[in-house]
């Protein structure tokens, strides 16, 4: 899209809510000089409130524009998509509140950004607006938080230290330390109180979609293991980041002909697995419950979330182990707190790098790792996330 055939380059939904406030916040001081942004919100006192504090961070941001427009309104979400060329949302749970915003980028041939975990949400959207967005040009880009960016990026990375002419095998395991958002928690429970909806719309994307030809992707899961390269146990960890990294796979030919994917969490004692394994159990089976799901909800509210201090304290690392042609490499991701602050740094670094950077020719719903890639990786590393090679064998 020409950069100035729209009014914005960037439309950022959801800044009067905790991670969209850091999202903003983190636009403020970053975006780079001429760049032509707004708030969009359906409440322009909390809007206007926003937009004076980001005014403190930098002078600036006091002229910054707002737009009035309400997620779940057709009309409004074809007013703010028409009028920019990325919009970056964090309202959700996404199932919920998000496929007006799609639906109106899929038209207008906007680029969009989220941060869903949510698969139904993913799935669902790949079903009814993946075509249109694919004659329209728009680029629809979900998961560019902690979930899924690390693992795709990391992944993407870890191959290219390796020889793709045989198959590849990496093993992911994740490592964390932060308070979960209110986002995210209401996103899980919802998700776990849809999951016969999600199993019917997953059959259906899968009957849908095409396989690349002559290759065999796949994500693989296992039992339980002490993984030797972290002295730590794997446990396989049923996230939405699997999908997202064998789409980016079976979308680009340098994964080589024979790809797998293993997604761990790789926690020091076995019993503390299975502590979390069972509460993870409970938080599903009360999310079945209409009653226990609303109680549930209650106990978080958007807009809540930890202060600087505690963010300050948070982490994460994740680490690959990636196999092909007789080398085995040792990779790994950090960076700080990954539900609040690196989550709005993803984000907002994914937008301005579909805003301002030379991107390959991609339309439709795409992964980070396919619409941004390098890009994006270089983006993160300049702003505090590592990737590093850490050991390499043959």
């Amino acid at each position: 899209m020409a950069p100035d055939s729209r009014t914005y380059d960037l439309v950022l939904c959801g800044a009067t809510g905790f991670t969209g406030g850091l999202t903003a916040e983190y636009l403020a001081a970053n975006v780079p000089a001429g760049t032509r942004w707004a708030l969009a919100g359906r409440n322009r006192a909390k809007l206007d409130a926003v937009r004076d504090r980001l005014a403190r961070i930098t002078p600036r941001s006091a002229e910054l524009a707002l737009l009035e427009a309400d997620v779940t309104d057709a009309a409004s979400m074809r007013a703010v998509a028409e009028a920019t060329r990325v919009v970056a949302t964090t309202v959700g749970p996404y199932i919920v509140h998000g496929e007006p915003l799609v639906a109106a980028c899929a038209a207008s041939g906007t680029d969009y950004l989220d941060l869903t975990g949510e698969p139904e949400f993913v799935d669902l959207m790949w079903i009814r607006h993946h075509a249109a967005a694919q004659a329209s040009g728009a680029r629809l880009v979900h998961c560019c938080g902690f979930d899924s960016i690390p693992h795709d990026l990391g992944t993407q990375f870890t191959v290219a230290q390796l020889p793709t002419d045989g198959p590849v095998a990496i093993k992911g395991f994740v490592q964390a330390g932060g308070t979960i958002s209110a986002g995210t928690f209401h996103s899980t429970v919802t998700a776990f109180g849809r999951a016969r909806e999600y199993a019917r719309v997953a059959a259906q994307r899968k009957q849908l979609e095409p396989l690349p030809e002559g290759r065999r992707v796949r994500a693989v899961t296992g039992r339980p293991y002490l993984e030797p390269a972290l002295d730590a146990w794997a446990i396989p960890l049923p996230t939405i980041d699997p999908a997202v990294v064998v789409r980016s796979a079976r979308a680009l030919p340098a994964y080589g002909p024979d790809f797998s994917y293993a997604h761990h969490v790789a926690v020091k004692r076995l019993a503390l697995a299975a502590g979390g394994a069972a509460g993870v159990a409970g938080l599903f089976a009360a999310a079945q419950v209409p009653p226990a799901r609303k109680l549930l909800l209650d106990r978080m509210t958007s807009g809540d979330g930890p202060d600087e201090a505690k963010r300050a304290r948070g982490w994460f690392k994740v680490t690959f182990v990636g196999e092909a042609g007789g080398r085995r490499v040792v990779t790994a991701v950090r960076g700080g707190d990954p539900g609040y602050t690196e989550t709005a740094k993803m984000l907002a670094e994914a937008a301005l790098c579909l805003a301002h950077d030379e991107l390959p020719q991609t339309a439709g719903q795409v992964t980070p790792a396919v619409a941004m890639g390098p890009a994006l990786r270089e983006r993160l590393r300049r702003n505090g996330i590592s990737f590093e090679a850490v050991e390499s064998t043959a």
